[in-house]
């Protein structure tokens, strides 16, 4: 073995012999040989990565070879069906128009995963190509904070099935043209994972997996550039262990952050990584990615060594996993999230600034926010996408700039306290039947919780409210990116006012928009005088046109000035052609001037309806509707 002062000094040849005989394979085993081509190609940019990150450590060479004998081992044992996806697998799938996303609670939506697997019908019928099945691993119960309290990596969650099931499911799914997404929550553990169970025990090895101190000196001078996360939950960044000890807790009591400067942890969630690629998962979603590194002095968010580790586990899914992705789940200023949005780091990340400012914008009925995003925002580097949401599983909370909203004239303070005031039903005239999460009447600060249908009014209004429903979707599903759906929205689920009475969802109103199955919502979905009806069939309508439509695909996007403040308009190129979107904020008639539109041919398709429309005669949009436009502009023509 070559024995390298550096990470460049390493012999692939070299350390490929060693990583065979350690890992017990002859170089002519099957599969060998692919392994061994890949190794060429990304192990020395692991062992760069590796470098930066552990190289000052005596034993950094051993952890750097130990970790490849991990992934030979991995892909060793990666079954012969996901090394032909790996293989054939063009890397650049989710650019397609025709992906179609979306996200559920196994228990809530299907009762376990034999459920999921008898809605596949039905995933089928609604054109879903990639489902993302909320945290389904052992968590503690009640303190499970939905899943994300993680107590093991490698088994499900009993009462939604086991690990065989998943298996299977995700064999199917994939038979059937989806794609399986699930949470990688890799900033923390439950304190209940046997890593976490043996340091409360005093293992020193395993103490090393977390930030555990004696005593409060090195957590007071954390703390003094940490801010806190659930202040309601407990003070600061540590909580104190039953032996007196202290360990960092960035979210709950109950969930133990892991210590990355320790390469043992490193190899440790590679081979959890690793372990969920090998069951057919085809994307994980990282959680928390700005959490993941500390550093004292700090905020211990957003710090570069936190890139890299992204980097070193994409290097690592290279050798062992290829076709696995990640996407990044960063709930932190617009500039940051765009940070993580890499094809060395996570080639797909939520747009949580563009689901912020549909809302902003249908409370305001204005769309200068969001206009300014997209022009400013919007384009990422080639090989990514944005998956594009009107609401998740989470909160609502107002994510753009402050520095941007004081460009329009918008003091940030004051229009995020009218916003929550909004959505929780506070301000007079609010169509929203949102609750507030983690509410501070004092301050006037809250997070926003609520179904799309409630939040869009649907309790009171169904007639403008499934036109609000349909109008937010209409954004995310036309301006590039893979739209996602949280299922039962489609249907125009309403909130789950009894949350409260089930053990461990008092304290958390976000429980209030993840309701059960709505049965008799479904049964209706295909009768369009019902709001269900008239939901399904847009969103289809939506679905069909997008699929239709080769300007839709990737995510370039070019801005266009509506002239009209409560008109949101932007350009999706292709080839001679492109699709112009407009979409009316406000409950009146909005008109378009045809001088605004002179840069078009006269004559323009309607791909939603399929109905011709002149140009010069200028556009009016009723309140709220929306047009996906198929235009020429005039200087294409020309040349």
């Amino acid at each position: 073995m070559p024995e390298p002062a550096t990470a460049d000094h390493f012999d692939s040849a070299k350390v490929l012999t060693a990583v065979a005989e350690k890992a017990g394979i002859r170089p002519g085993d099957r599969d060998w040989a692919d392994f061994e081509r890949r190794f060429h190609v990304h192990f020395p940019n692991l062992a760069r990565l590796f470098h930066a990150l552990y190289g000052s450590r005596p034993d950094f060479q051993d952890q750097l070879i130990s970790l490849a004998v991990e992934a030979a081992r991995s892909w060793q044992e990666r079954a012969a069906e996901l090394k032909i996806q790996d293989a054939e697998s063009d890397g650049g799938w989710f650019e397609s128009n025709r992906v179609l996303g979306g996200v559920c609670y196994v228990d809530r939506y299907a009762a376990d995963l034999e459920g999921v697997r008898a809605r596949i019908p039905y995933f089928k019928e609604l054109g879903l190509t990639y489902l993302h099945l909320m945290p389904l691993f052992l968590a503690p119960e009640p303190l499970s904070d939905g899943g994300y309290a993680v107590s093991s990596y490698r088994q499900v969650n009993p009462r939604l099935g086991t690990m065989q099931q998943l298996r299977g499911l995700a064999a199917e799914l994939r038979a059937n043209g989806i794609r399986l997404v699930v949470d990688f929550v890799f900033n923390h553990t439950s304190n209940e994972h046997e890593w976490a169970r043996k340091a409360a025990d005093g293992d020193t090895d395993f103490s090393d997996y977390y930030w555990i101190f004696p005593d409060r000196r090195m957590p007071d001078a954390f703390e003094q550039n940490v801010r806190e996360i659930f202040p309601e939950d407990h003070p600061g960044s540590f909580v104190q262990m039953p032996d007196g000890r202290w360990v960092w807790a960035t979210f709950h009591t109950y969930q133990w952050d892991l210590n990355y400067s320790n390469p043992e942890v490193f190899r440790a969630m590679a081979a959890e990584m690793l372990f969920l690629a090998n069951q057919g998962i085809s994307i994980l979603r990282m959680d928390a990615v700005a959490f993941i590194w500390k550093k004292l002095g700090t905020p211990c968010e957003n710090q570069p060594e936190a890139h890299t580790l992204l980097r070193a586990f994409n290097a690592v899914c290279r050798l062992a996993a290829p076709s696995l992705l990640f996407k990044s789940e960063a709930i932190v200023h617009p500039d940051e999230v765009a940070l993580y949005i890499d094809p060395a780091e996570c080639q797909l990340s939520y747009n949580p600034l563009q689901m912020a400012l549909i809302w902003e914008s249908m409370a305001t009925r204005n769309v200068s926010l969001l206009s300014q995003a997209l022009e400013r925002r919007h384009n990422i580097p080639p090989g990514t996408s944005w998956v594009n949401y009107v609401r998740s599983h989470d909160d609502i909370g107002w994510t753009f700039g402050d520095e941007d909203a004081a460009e329009l004239g918008i003091n940030g303070f004051d229009h995020r306290r009218f916003l929550n005031s909004f959505y929780v039903n506070r301000f007079p005239g609010s169509f929203a039947r949102g609750v507030p999460f983690q509410d501070n009447p004092n301050t006037g600060d809250c997070r926003i919780s609520g179904t799309t249908a409630s939040l869009c009014g649907l309790e009171d209004d169904s007639v403008q409210a499934v036109d609000r429903i349909l109008l937010a979707h209409s954004v995310a599903f036309s301006t590039g990116g893979i739209p996602l759906l949280y299922l039962g929205d489609e249907v125009g689920q309403l909130n789950d006012y009894e949350y409260a009475a089930e053990e461990g969802h008092e304290a958390d109103s976000r429980w209030v928009h993840r309701p059960h199955f709505p049965a008799e919502r479904y049964a209706r979905r295909h009768d369009p005088s019902t709001p269900e009806g008239a939901i399904f069939a847009g969103l289809r309508r939506m679905t069909d046109a997008r699929a239709s439509a080769p300007e839709l695909a990737g995510t370039r996007l070019i801005p266009f000035d509506t002239k009209t403040p409560a008109v949101l308009g932007y350009q999706r190129p292709g080839e001679g052609t492109l699709i112009l979107a407009l979409a009316n904020f406000s409950e009146h008639p909005q008109i378009i001037q045809a001088g605004t539109l002179s840069g078009f041919a006269p004559e323009a398709v309607d791909i939603l309806s399929g109905n011709t429309v002149n140009l010069n005669n200028g556009i009016v949009l009723r309140g709220l509707e929306y047009t996906w436009l198929r235009v020429v502009p005039v200087n294409w023509q020309q040349s």
